[in-house]
C-alpha cells in the first residue's frame, strides 16, 4: 500500500469488500469491464444489454406519433420537436463587384456560352440549417464568446485579495503588538487586562433575529431563497473551455466562389519630365519575372504629356475615352518573389533616323542650359511638330527601365516614416540605382540586396514609397524582343553590370508604390467594366491590370471574360524584293473577307478611344527584319464562327515627305482563323506572308494551305512569329474537355453530325464516343479542369440524372459519370493538398457543394428549380430503375432498385464485397432496350449466363420485378424514335448516387471511399433540393423518400462502416476522413430523414466498430474513431429533441432489460413503478438507452472508457471527456433552453452521469492534496510518528502551538473500490478530472430538485458517502487561487517564459527520464510527483503541458507568445474564477441541502450527516468568497439546530474541525464573514448548553482550535479576531431566554480565556530568539490549557523539548514528571487497575507541584469522550515511556535521588506485566544512580536537595517571589560554602518582596556551577 496515492489512502477499505461482495454475489465472476457487468435490476430473468453492445433505438417518428405532445406551447413545446422552418434552401444572389455583371453583348449564343453565362450569373442555391450555427461545432467557448458572456460579473470578495500588501500589513501588525504589549503590566493571571482590552473593543454587526426560535423549515425555506437570489445562469461561461484543437465537429462553411486576386499594388505614376520637352512621349508598365522567363501582367499604358504636347497630335487622334487616361494602376501578383521587375517603356511618334540619333539630343541638353541652347531646341521642336502632323499615328521604340519591386517593397518596410522617397537612377556614367531616403544619400547595393527566399515578399503591409526613376536605357534596334529583356533584367542585379557602362537618358519619372486598398473607388475591370464603388464617372479612373500568373492557378471562374492577347514578335523580310524597310503591322481582329468587317473589339493604349478596329506596331527605322514589343488586347466575340479571324497586315512607312509617294505601303499579308475544328486557336505561330490580298473565303483556311496563283514571301516558308494568348472562361483550350463539352452540347441541340477535331461524329457512334470522352476526362490539364470545375460537374451530374436517347435508345451513363467525377475529385485532392480543411475536404469542392449544386431541371426544357436553369431543349430520356441491383447488406428486403445497367465483375475479395458480388452476372431481355453499358466482359445481348450459386435466386426474383416494373415504359420505347415525346423524369440523383455508389468496386469505389464526404454532401444537399421544390419537406419524415433508397443508404452504411473497421490499422489518415464523413452524412440525415431509420444506421456502425473494438488487444485508434464519430453525431444542433428530452422513461410492459450501471446497487431500490422510473433516469438502463438514445451513447462511451479495468482505453479519458464537456456546455449557453424548466429538462439527460463519475472517484486527480501541500493541517500517521526517531517534539514551535489533537482535515474515508487484481488505477489528468467535474456540477445545478431528492432516497449509504466525497473534490478542485497567484504566474510565465520552460522541461525529463518511468509503470508505482501531477500516468504522454505549475491559466497565452497580460486581464481572470468558485461552491451547497432533506426522513441519517458536514467544513476551510460563506454558515447554523446530537454526541471529531473553522474566520478582515462566523460560533456554544447545560465540550474544543490556529496561520490577525469575541460577548449578554442560566458567565470565561491564549501565543512568536522569555510564556499557555488534557500535555512536552535542547534536564525531567502524572490522572478514570497509580497523588514525592495536574474543575472534561485523551500517550504504554525518559533526564542532570522516586512507580507495572527484561533494566540503573549518590556525597547536597524539593517544579507555586528567592539562596550557598548555609536559609525565609525580587533579577549568569543540576531552573521563574 506504501504506493497507494495519499487521496486514496484516507479512504476506508471496507465498501469495496462490501462492494465486490455484492457484485459477484449477484452475478458470479469478477467484475470486469462494464460488459459483464449486466445488472438486471431485481428481477433476474430479465434481458440485458451490456454496455458494451448498442441497445435498439426507439422508432423516433413513430413515438412521436403515438406520445401526442402534453403541452400546447411554450418553452417545453419547442424541446419536442425540430422547428418548421429547420431547414430552408435559399436563393443568394451572387454578389457581383462591377455595376453591371459581365456578361456577352450578343443575344444569340451557342449552348456552351448559355451554359458558361449561366454558370457565372446564376444565384447561389444556399441549403440553410437555420439553427446549425447552435451545434456544438460552434460552441461559444472561445475567448472572444466567453468574454461576452462573462459580462456584468459581481466582483466577489476574497479576504486572500483583501490582504494589505507587505509593508502596510507589518507596520500594522507591529502597531498591534506594540497595543497588545500591555498586558506585560499587569500581572498574568489578573483577568483585568483581557476584560479591559475586550470591553474597549468594538463588536461586528449582529445579525438579526438571530436568537429567534424559528421553525427548521422557514429557516431552510428563507436560506433557499437567498441561497437562488442572483445566481449567475451559465457555469460554463465561467469555466475555460478544455485545450483542444479546432473540434472535430466544427465543418466550416466553404468560401464565396470568387475571382481569383493575388497580392495587390497600387501604382500611381505623377510625373514624366526630361531635360527637354519638345515632343510627346508615351509611357507603359508591366511585371516581368525573370527567373520564370514571363511577362506576369498586362500592359498599363499612360500618358504624362502636358496639354501642349497632347495637342501635337490632335489631328491623329480621336477624342479619349476617359477609361484610356488612367495614371494609377492595381497589379496582382499570385506568386511574389524576388525576381519580379516593374518595367517602364517609352515611345515615341515616328521620326526620320534610327532610335541612337532620336535619343541623342535627351542626352546631351541640359535643362540648365535652355537658355544657352535655345535656337537648337527651337528647331527641334520645329521637325518633331512636323513628325507629329505627318506620322502621327505611328510609334517607334524610344527608351526603358526597370524597378526592382522587390527591394522597393522591403526597403519601404523597413522605413518608420508613412511613406518613403526612393530617387533612382544612374547619376554618373557607373550607375543605374541610388536610393533616396528622408533626403539622405545611402549607397546603391542597398537596392541591390536581395534576401533570399520569399518571405520579405509581402505585398500586403510595406509601407508606401515614392519612387523617383532618374534615368533610362535608350532601345536598341535590334535588341528589342522580351529574350533581350530578360537578360538585361539579369544583368542589372549582377553589381557589375553592362548596363551601368551605358549612357543614360536622364528623365525624372515620379511613381507611387503602395499595397492596394481592399476596396478602391473609380476602379475598371480589365474589360473596363466599373467595380463598386464608382460615385462618379468623369473622375480619372485607376485600371486594374490583367495578371498572367508565373505558374498555374488552380480557381475556378466565376465571371465571364474573354480576352485575346496578340504579341507580334519577329518578321524577316530579308528575302522579300523591292523596298520594306520601315516596317508596321496593322493587326485587325475580323468577322468575314471584307475589310469592312474589322470589329471594334481592340482595347485602345492610352489618351485615345476605347476601342478601335485596327491597332499598328511601333517601327524600327530601316529595319528589314525587325522585332516588335508590342501587345494587342482584343474583346473576344462570346460566339465566335469559322469565319472569325486576325488579319496581320504589313506596311512599309514612307518617313520622308516625297512626292507620290504615298504615306504607307502594304508590303505583305497574313492571318490566323480563329477557330480550328470548333476550338479557339492559340499559341505560337510562325507564318508565311502573302505578297498579294487574300482571296475570297481565305478565312476558314489557314495560310499554310498553299492556294493557287498566290504570291508569298520567301517561298511561302514562315516569316512573321507571333503568338495569340486567350485569357477566358469560355474556351477551356483543352482538347478533352472541349471534345466532352462539344459531344453534351451536340446532344442537347440533336446535331448530327459533330465535328471534334478531324473526326465526325454519327448518331450510332455518338455512345462509344460519349463513354470514352467522359473516362478521357482523365488525361485533360487540372488547371483548365479547375477552371471549368462547376461546369464540367453540372453537366456530369445532368448525365446521371438523365441518360440521353441516342438513336432511340437510352443510354445509360451513370456508371460512367460516376467514375468520371470520383477520379477529377481524387485529382483535384491529390494536387492541391494545400487548399483542404481539417477533414481534408477540398475547399473548391466543398463551395462547389455548398453554393453551386443544384438539382438539374424536373423536367426538360423547364427552368430549372429556383432562379436559372440548367436550361436547353435537351433530348433527355428518364427511366424508372430497373437493372438487378444488390441485395442490400443487413437488410432482409430485396428490392430491385437499380437505375443503370453497370456491369460488375470479379470475385468479392472481402465482406464488404458482398453486396457487388451479388449482382455478378445479369442478363436481360433485349426488350427493355437499353444499351450495354458494360466492357468487353458484359454477356452477350438476350443470353442470361448462370449466375452465381449464391445470387441465382435474388437475381432471377429481382429481374422479374425489374421486368414488371419496366413494362409501361417498353411499350412505349418506340416513340422514342420519334424524339418528339420525352419520358417524365423518375431520376433523382441522391438515388442514382447512392446506387451507383453501392454497385461500383475496385479502383472506382476506392476513388469514392479516398473522397466519400463529396459524395454524402452532395447526396444531401440533393436530397434537400428534393424535398424542398417537391414540397416534401413538411410532410411526414417516414414518406420522403421510396425505401429502395434507404435500402441503398443502409447498405452504404454498412458497407463504409465495415471498411473502417477492416482498414483502420492499414489506411489511418484515409480511414478517419472517412469516419467522419460518414458521420456527418449522419448527421445531416437527422435533419431530412426519418430519424429511427437513422438511428438505425447509427446502430449498424456502432455494432460493427464495437465488436471490432473488444477484440483487440489495443483498441484505443478504434475507439478514438468511434468518439469522433459520436461526437460529431451528437454535434446536432437538436440533439436534444432527438434525445426525446420530455418523455417519461415507462417501465417496459414485457420483461425487459433494465440494465443499471454500476452506480446503483439494486438493494437500495424498491420496486414500484415509480422508484423503477427514477433509478432508470439515472443509470444507463435500457429503457434509458433506448428513449434517450444519442446522450444514452455517450454516456455509455464515457462509462466504458473510464472504467478501471477498460484495457488499453487509458489514452481516450481526456478525448471522451471532453466531448461531454463540450455538449453540456453547449446546451449551456443555447438560448433555446435558457429557461430553467427547459434546462431541467435537458439536464435529465445527464442524470446517469452523476453515476458514472461517482464510479470514477478514485481515478479522479486529488486535488485536496495541494491543500495539504500549503499548510493546511494533514493527517500524520502514528507509524510516520514514530519512524521519526520516536523524538518527543518532532515540529517547528509554530506547528507545534498548533499541537496533535488538533482537528484533522482528511479526505472522507467513505471508500474506495480497489481493482480486482490490485492493479493501481491510472490516475486522470488534472484538466480532465476538472472537467468531470465541472459536467456534474453543471447536472447538479440544472437537474429537478425533487427527482434528485427522489434518487438520493434511493440510494445506499455507501453510495451517498461517495457523492458526498465527489463534492468535496469539487471543493477543493475549484477552489479560488486568488489574484496573488494570477499575478505570480503572469511574471513566472513571461519573465523567462522560455527559460523556465527548458527548465521546467529539463527537471521533468531529468528526474524522471523515460527509463526511469518506464521501470516506475512497470512496478505500477507512480509516485505523485511534486508538482501534483502523476507523470508518465498522462495518458502516456512524456511531456505535458498541463504538468507546468503555470499551466491552468497561461497557456492560452503562452501559445500565442503574448507579452505578460495586463492588469486589466489579471483583474478579469480573478473575477472569472471567483465567480467560478462561488458558484461551483453554491451547488455544492445546494446538492447538500437536498442530501439534508433527503436523509433525515431515513434511518441511515447519521452517518451520512457526517459526511454532510464534513463537506461543509473542508469549504470552510478552503479560499472562499464573501457570499459563500454567508450562505454555508446559514447552512451550517441550520444543520447544527436540526441535528445537535450530531455533533455533540456522534461526530465529536468534526466539531473540533467546526470550532477550528469558525474561529478562523472570526478571525477574518472581512466584516460579513466575521459576523456570521461569530453568529455560528455563539450559536454552537448555546445549542452545547441546551443539550447538557454544560459545554465543556465546546469549550475545550474551542481552545485547541484557537491555539492550532495561531501556531498555522501566517497573517493572522489578534485584532479582528478580539472583535469577534467581543461579538460573541455581546451576544451573550442580549441572549434574554439563557440570562438566568450561568451560561453567560461560562461564555464570559470562556472568551477570556481565549483572549489571554491569544494573547500569550501571539507573543510568543515575537520571542523566539528569547529562550527565558518564550519558557515562560510557554508556561502561561500550558496554563491556559488546564481543561484540555491532549494540549496541555501537547504543551509540556513543547518545554520538554526546549529544556532538553539547552541541555537542562533535570528542569526538561520535571516537565516530563508533570506529563506523566497529568496521563496518570486521565488514565485512572479511564481504566481501573491497581498497579497503575492512582494519580498525581503519586508523584507528589518528585515534586509536590503535580497537584496541579488533578483534574477536579467543574469544566473537566469526561476522557471516554471521542477525541479526548486520544493521543498515544493517554495509554499505559505513553505512561511508561514519559516515566522512562523522565528518569533518563534526572539521571543526566545528576538528582540521582529523583531516580528512584521515578522507579518506584515504574516497578509495580513492570512487575504487574511480569517483564523481567525490563525489571532487571531499570534494576541495574537504580545501582548506578545509588552508586553515583554515595561517590559524589558530601554532605551538602542532601540537605540541599531536601530543602529543594518541595518547590521543584517546572512552574513556580503561586508566591513567584519566594523561588527566585530560593534561587538566589541556593547559588549562593554552593558559592560560598557551609558556613553561609544559615544566611541562605534566613534569605529562604524572609519575606521582603523587593529584596527577593532583586535577588532572582540578578540571575547571577556568571556563576560556574559544577552539577549539571544546579543551573537547572535558571530559566524557569
Amino acid at each position: 500500500m506504501a504506493e497507494r496515492r495519499a487521496f486514496a489512502q484516507k479512504i476506508s477499505r471496507t465498501v469495496a469488500a462490501e462492494v465486490r461482495k455484492q457484485i459477484s454475489g449477484q452475478y458470479g465472476g469478477s467484475p470486469q469491464l462494464l460488459k459483464n457487468l449486466n445488472i438486471g435490476g431485481s428481477v433476474s430473468h430479465h434481458t440485458t444489454v451490456p454496455l458494451t453492445e448498442a441497445v435498439e433505438p426507439v422508432d423516433l417518428e413513430e413515438y412521436l406519433n403515438s406520445h401526442p405532445l402534453a403541452v400546447e406551447s411554450g418553452p417545453l413545446r419547442d424541446l419536442l420537436e425540430f422547428p418548421r422552418d429547420d431547414i430552408e434552401v435559399v436563393s443568394t444572389p451572387r454578389e457581383c463587384r462591377t455595376l453591371v455583371s459581365a456578361v456577352p453583348e450578343e443575344s444569340e449564343m451557342d449552348p456552351h456560352v448559355r451554359d458558361c453565362v449561366r454558370s457565372y450569373t446564376e444565384d447561389w442555391a444556399i441549403v440553410n440549417r437555420k439553427y446549425h450555427k447552435l451545434g456544438t461545432g460552434f460552441n461559444p467557448n472561445t475567448l472572444d464568446k466567453q468574454k461576452e458572456r462573462q459580462k456584468g460579473l459581481p466582483r466577489q470578495v476574497f479576504e486572500s485579495d483583501e490582504a494589505p500588501d507587505g509593508n502596510s500589513y507589518q507596520d500594522e501588525q507591529d502597531d498591534l503588538k506594540r497595543r497588545s504589549m500591555s498586558i506585560d503590566d499587569t500581572p498574568r493571571g489578573s483577568w483585568a487586562c483581557s476584560i479591559f482590552d475586550l470591553k474597549n473593543s468594538q463588536p461586528d454587526a449582529l445579525l438579526p433575529n438571530l436568537l429567534d426560535r424559528t421553525p427548521n423549515e422557514e429557516i431552510d425555506h428563507h436560506n433557499e431563497d437567498q441561497r437562488k437570489s442572483s445566481r449567475h445562469k451559465e457555469l460554463f461561461a465561467l469555466h475555460p473551455a478544455p485545450d483542444e484543437e479546432e473540434p472535430i465537429e466544427r465543418l466550416s462553411v466553404p468560401e464565396v466562389p470568387k475571382e481569383h486576386f493575388g497580392q495587390r499594388l497600387l501604382v500611381k505614376c505623377l510625373s514624366l519630365k526630361f531635360e527637354i520637352e519638345i515632343e510627346p512621349i508615351f509611357a507603359s508598365l508591366a511585371l516581368y519575372d525573370v527567373k520564370e522567363k514571363k511577362k506576369i501582367s498586362e500592359n498599363f499604358y499612360f500618358d504624362l504629356n502636358s496639354e501642349q504636347m497632347k495637342g501635337m497630335l490632335r489631328p491623329h487622334v480621336p477624342p479619349a475615352a476617359i477609361s484610356t487616361l488612367a495614371r494609377s494602376a492595381i497589379f496582382s501578383i499570385t506568386y511574389p518573389s524576388q525576381d519580379v521587375f516593374l518595367v517602364i517603356k517609352l515611345e515615341k511618334v515616328l521620326q526620320q533616323g534610327d532610335i541612337g540619333e532620336c535619343a541623342e539630343p535627351y542626352m546631351i541638353f541640359k535643362e540648365s542650359d535652355a537658355a544657352k541652347n535655345k535656337e537648337k531646341l527651337e528647331k527641334l521642336k520645329g521637325q518633331a511638330e512636323q513628325f507629329c502632323q505627318r506620322l502621327g499615328k505611328y510609334r517607334m521604340p524610344f527608351a526603358w527601365t526597370a524597378i526592382h519591386l522587390m527591394n522597393i517593397v522591403s526597403s519601404a518596410g523597413s522605413l518608420e516614416r508613412d511613406s518613403t522617397e526612393v530617387e533612382v537612377g544612374t547619376g554618373e556614367r557607373k550607375g543605374s540605382w541610388s536610393e533616396r531616403r528622408n533626403s539622405s544619400i545611402v549607397g546603391r547595393r542597398s537596392l541591390e540586396r536581395t534576401t533570399s527566399g520569399d518571405e520579405a515578399c509581402n505585398l500586403s503591409s510595406f509601407r508606401p514609397a515614392t519612387l523617383t526613376v532618374t534615368n533610362f536605357f535608350k532601345q536598341e534596334g535590334d535588341r528589342l524582343s522580351d529574350e533581350d529583356l530578360y537578360k538585361f533584367l539579369a544583368d542589372m542585379r549582377r553589381p557589375s553590370s553592362v548596363l551601368r557602362r551605358l549612357r543614360p537618358i536622364t528623365a525624372q519619372l515620379k511613381i507611387d508604390i503602395s499595397p492596394a486598398p481592399e476596396n478602391p473607388h473609380y476602379c475598371l475591370t480589365p474589360e473596363l467594366l466599373q467595380v463598386k464603388l464608382y460615385p462618379d464617372s468623369r473622375v480619372r479612373p485607376t485600371r486594374e491590370i490583367l495578371e498572367f500568373p508565373a505558374r498555374d492557378v488552380y480557381v475556378p471562374n466565376t465571371t465571364y471574360r474573354n480576352l485575346l492577347y496578340v504579341y507580334p514578335q519577329s518578321l524577316n523580310f530579308a528575302n522579300r524584293q523591292g523596298s520594306a524597310r520601315n516596317i508596321t503591322v496593322k493587326v485587325q481582329f475580323m468577322y468575314g473577307e471584307d475589310p469592312s468587317n474589322a470589329m471594334p473589339v481592340i482595347f485602345g493604349k492610352s489618351s485615345c478611344p476605347e476601342f478601335s478596329k485596327e491597332a499598328y506596331t511601333a517601327v524600327v527605322y530601316h529595319n528589314r527584319s525587325p522585332d516588335f514589343h508590342e501587345e494587342i488586347k482584343i474583346k473576344l466575340p462570346a460566339t465566335l464562327t469559322d469565319h472569325h479571324h486576325l488579319l496581320f497586315t504589313f506596311y512599309h512607312v514612307s518617313c520622308q515627305q516625297k512626292q507620290n509617294t504615298p504615306l504607307e505601303t502594304p508590303v505583305g499579308y497574313t492571318w490566323i482563323p480563329m477557330l480550328q475544328n470548333g476550338r479557339l486557336k492559340t499559341g505560337q505561330f510562325c507564318l508565311p506572308v502573302s505578297l498579294e490580298k487574300p482571296p475570297q473565303a481565305y478565312s476558314v483556311l489557314s495560310p499554310e494551305v498553299p492556294l493557287p496563283g498566290m504570291k508569298w514571301v520567301d517561298n511561302h516558308k514562315g516569316v512573321f512569329n507571333v503568338e495569340v494568348v486567350a485569357v477566358s472562361s469560355l474556351h477551356t483550350q483543352d482538347p478533352y474537355l472541349d471534345k466532352f463539352f462539344a459531344l453534351v452540347h451536340a446532344l442537347d441541340e440533336h446535331m448530327f453530325p459533330v465535328r471534334i477535331g478531324d473526326m465526325r461524329i454519327m448518331e450510332n457512334n455518338l455512345e462509344n464516343e460519349l463513354k470514352s470522352s467522359i473516362s478521357a476526362l482523365n488525361s485533360s490539364q487540372l488547371e483548365p479542369v479547375v477552371r471549368f470545375l462547376h461546369l464540367l460537374l453540372d453537366k456530369l451530374i445532368l448525365l446521371v440524372v438523365r441518360p440521353p436517347v441516342i438513336a432511340g435508345q437510352i443510354v445509360n451513363l451513370g456508371q460512367a459519370s460516376f467514375e468520371a467525377m470520383a477520379s477529377i475529385i481524387n485529382r483535384l485532392h491529390k494536387n492541391l493538398d494545400g487548399n483542404q480543411d481539417q477533414h481534408g475536404r477540398n475547399s473548391l469542392l466543398a463551395s462547389y457543394i455548398y453554393y453551386v449544386f443544384r438539382l438539374p431541371n424536373t423536367y426538360p426544357n423547364s427552368p430549372s428549380p429556383g432562379p436559372g436553369g440548367l436550361g436547353g431543349s435537351v433530348h433527355y430520356a428518364t427511366m424508372a430503375r430497373s437493372a438487378v441491383r444488390p441485395a442490400s447488406l443487413n437488410l432482409n428486403r430485396s428490392r430491385s432498385l437499380s437505375n443503370s445497367n453497370p456491369d460488375i465483375s470479379g470475385t468479392p475479395t472481402s465482406p464488404d464485397d458482398e453486396v457487388r458480388s451479388i449482382i455478378g452476372t445479369k442478363g436481360l431481355d433485349r426488350s427493355n432496350s437499353w444499351v450495354n453499358t458494360g466492357g468487353p466482359k458484359a454477356a452477350p445481348w438476350g443470353s442470361n449466363p448462370s449466375p452465381s450459386a449464391e445470387s441465382t435466386q435474388v437475381v432471377s426474383s429481382a429481374t422479374d420485378r425489374s421486368c414488371n416494373r419496366m413494362s409501361s415504359h417498353t411499350e412505349t420505347s418506340s416513340f422514342l424514335q420519334t424524339l418528339t415525346g420525352r419520358l417524365p423524369t423518375k431520376k433523382l440523383f441522391h438515388e442514382e448516387l447512392a446506387l451507383q455508389w453501392v454497385v461500383c468496386s475496385g479502383s472506382v469505389r476506392e476513388a469514392a471511399l479516398q473522397q466519400a464526404w463529396f459524395f454524402f454532401e452532395l447526396m444531401v444537399k440533393s436530397m434537400v433540393h428534393h424535398l424542398y421544390f417537391a414540397d416534401k419537406l413538411e410532410a411526414p419524415r417516414k414518406n420522403r423518400f421510396p425505401e429502395r433508397f434507404m435500402d441503398d443508404v443502409s447498405a452504404l452504411v454498412s458497407t463504409i462502416a465495415g471498411d473502417i473497421v477492416s482498414r483502420f490499422q492499414k489506411d489511418t489518415e484515409m480511414v478517419e476522413r472517412l469516419n467522419t464523413s460518414l458521420a456527418f452524412f449522419l448527421n445531416d440525415l437527422l435533419s431530412i430523414m426519418d430519424r429511427g431509420f437513422v438511428f438505425g444506421l447509427i446502430k449498424t456502425c456502432y455494432k460493427q466498430v464495437s465488436s471490432k473494438v473488444y477484440s483487440l488487444t489495443n483498441p484505443s485508434s478504434l475507439a478514438s474513431l468511434k468518439l469522433d464519430f459520436l461526437r460529431i453525431i451528437c454535434s446536432h444542433e437538436h440533439y436534444v429533441t432527438l434525445n426525446l428530452p420530455c418523455s417519461l422513461l415507462t417501465p417496459p410492459a414485457s420483461p425487459s432489460p433494465s440494465v443499471s450501471s454500476a452506480t446503483s446497487q439494486s438493494s437500495g431500490f424498491s420496486t414500484n413503478v415509480q422508484d423503477q422510473k427514477i433509478a432508470n433516469m439515472f443509470e444507463l438502463s435500457v429503457p434509458f438507452r433506448q428513449q434517450h438514445y444519442l446522450a444514452g451513447l455517450v454516456l455509455t462511451e464515457l462509462a466504458v472508457i473510464l472504467d478501471p479495468d477498460a484495457e488499453g482505453l487509458f489514452g481516450l479519458h481526456k478525448k471522451v471527456i471532453n466531448m461531454v464537456h463540450n455538449l453540456l456546455s453547449s446546451h449551456d449557453s443555447d438560448p433555446r433552453y435558457a429557461d430553467p424548466q427547459v434546462k431541467a429538462r435537458v439536464a435529465m439527460l445527464y442524470l446517469p452521469l452523476i453515476g458514472v463519475i461517482m464510479e470514477t472517484v478514485p481515478q479522479l486527480y486529488d486535488f485536496t492534496e495541494s491543500h495539504n501541500q500549503r499548510g493546511r493541517p494533514s493527517c500524520v500517521a502514528v507509524d510516520d510518528y514514530e519512524s521519526e526517531g520516536g523524538s518527543m517534539i518532532s515540529q517547528t514551535v509554530a506547528m507545534a502551538i498548533a499541537g496533535t489533537s488538533v482537528p484533522q482535515l482528511t479526505r472522507p474515508s467513505s471508500f474506495l473500490l480497489p481493482s480486482s487484481s490490485g492493479r493501481q488505477h491510472s490516475t486522470f489528468s488534472t484538466e480532465s478530472s476538472r472537467s468531470l467535474l465541472i459536467c456534474l456540477l453543471w447536472v447538479l445545478k440544472n437537474a429537478d430538485e425533487s427527482v434528485l431528492q427522489k434518487w438520493f432516497t434511493d440510494l445506499s449509504v455507501l453510495q451517498l458517502n461517495r457523492l458526498l466525497d465527489l463534492l468535496y473534490l469539487c471543493v477543493s478542485c475549484f477552489e479560488y487561487k486568488g489574484k496573488k497567484v494570477f499575478e505570480r504566474m503572469n511574471s513566472l510565465t513571461f519573465k523567462k517564459s522560455k527559460d523556465m520552460r527548458a527548465k521546467l522541461e529539463e527537471a521533468i525529463l531529468g528526474s524522471i527520464g523515460a527509463r526511469q518511468e518506464m521501470v516506475r509503470r512497470s512496478r505500477g508505482q507512480l509516485e505523485r510527483s511534486p508538482s501534483g501531477s502523476a507523470f508518465g500516468s498522462q495518458e502516456n504522454l512524456r511531456w505535458r503541458k498541463d504538468m507546468t505549475h503555470w499551466r491552468q491559466n497561461t497557456e492560452k497565452l503562452d501559445k500565442s507568445h503574448k507579452p505578460a497580460r495586463s492588469r486589466a486581464e489579471i483583474e478579469h481572470e480573478a473575477l472569472i474564477d471567483g465567480n467560478l468558485a462561488t458558484e461551483a461552491n453554491l451547488i455544492i451547497l445546494d446538492t447538500l441541502e437536498i442530501v439534508v432533506q433527503t436523509v433525515s426522513v431515513t434511518e441511515s441519517k447519521e452517518s451520512i450527516l457526517g459526511g454532510v458536514l464534513k463537506v461543509l467544513l473542508h469549504s470552510m476551510a478552503c479560499n472562499q468568497s464573501a457570499l459563500y460563506l454567508q450562505h454555508c454558515f446559514a447552512t451550517q447554523r441550520a444543520l447544527v439546530s436540526k441535528f445537535p446530537e450530531l455533533l455533540f454526541e456522534e461526530e465529536t471529531e468534526q466539531c473540533a474541525d467546526l470550532c477550528l473553522r469558525l474561529l478562523r474566520h472570526c478571525s477574518s478582515s472581512i466584516g460579513p464573514i466575521r459576523s456570521h462566523a461569530s453568529a455560528s460560533l455563539y450559536l454552537l456554544m448555546r445549542q452545547n448548553f441546551e443539550i447538557g447545560n454544560n459545554f465543556a465540550r465546546v469549550k475545550m474544543q474551542v481552545t485547541m482550535s484557537l491555539s492550532s490556529l495561531v501556531g498555522t496561520s501566517q497573517n493572522f490577525n489578534e485584532e479582528f479576531l478580539r472583535r469577534s469575541l467581543k461579538t460573541i460577548l455581546t451576544y451573550a449578554e442580549e441572549d434574554l431566554e439563557l440570562r438566568e442560566t450561568t451560561f453567560p458567565d461560562q461564555v464570559q470565561d470562556l472568551v477570556f480565556n481565549l483572549h489571554m491564549i491569544l494573547s500569550d501565543t501571539v507573543k510568543m512568536k515575537e520571542h523566539q530568539e528569547d529562550p527565558e522569555m518564550l519558557i515562560d510564556l510557554m508556561y502561561r499557555i500550558a496554563k491556559g490549557y488546564q481543561n484540555s488534557p491532549d494540549l496541555r500535555l501537547t504543551w509540556l512536552q513543547n518545554m520538554a523539548g526546549k529544556h532538553s535542547e539547552r541541555s537542562n534536564h533535570a528542569e526538561s525531567a520535571q516537565c516530563l514528571v508533570h506529563s506523566a502524572a497529568l496521563v496518570a490522572e486521565y488514565l485512572s478514570m479511564l481504566e481501573d487497575r491497581k498497579y497503575l497509580p492512582v494519580g498525581c497523588v503519586t508523584f507528589q514525592n518528585i515534586s509536590s507541584n503535580v497537584l496541579e495536574e488533578s483534574a477536579v474543575s467543574d469544566d473537566v472534561v469526561s476522557p471516554d469522550e471521542e477525541g479526548i485523551c486520544s493521543g498515544k500517550y493517554f495509554t499505559e504504554a505513553g505512561l511508561v515511556g514519559l516515566l522512562e525518559q523522565a528518569a533518563a533526564s534526572f539521571s543526566m542532570a545528576g538528582m540521582y535521588e529523583a531516580v528512584n522516586e521515578v522507579y518506584k512507580v515504574l516497578i509495580p507495572i513492570h512487575e504487574a506485566n511480569r517483564d523481567a527484561k525490563k525489571l532487571s533494566t531499570i534494576h541495574g540503573k537504580l545501582q548506578e544512580a545509588f552508586s553515583k549518590i554515595v561517590h559524589q556525597s558530601t554532605g551538602w547536597e542532601f540537605l540541599l536537595v531536601e530543602f529543594f524539593f518541595p518547590f521543584s517544579a517546572p512552574f513556580p507555586p503561586p508566591p513567584l517571589f519566594v523561588f527566585g528567592l530560593f534561587w538566589f539562596v541556593f547559588c549562593f550557598v554552593l558559592h560560598c560554602g557551609t558556613p553561609n548555609f544559615i544566611l541562605a536559609k534566613s534569605y529562604a525565609n524572609s519575606s521582603t518582596p523587593l529584596m527577593a525580587q532583586g535577588m532572582w533579577c540578578c540571575q547571577l549568569q556568571a556563576l560556574q556551577c559544577p552539577g549539571a543540576g544546579t543551573r537547572a531552573f535558571l530559566s524557569s521563574p
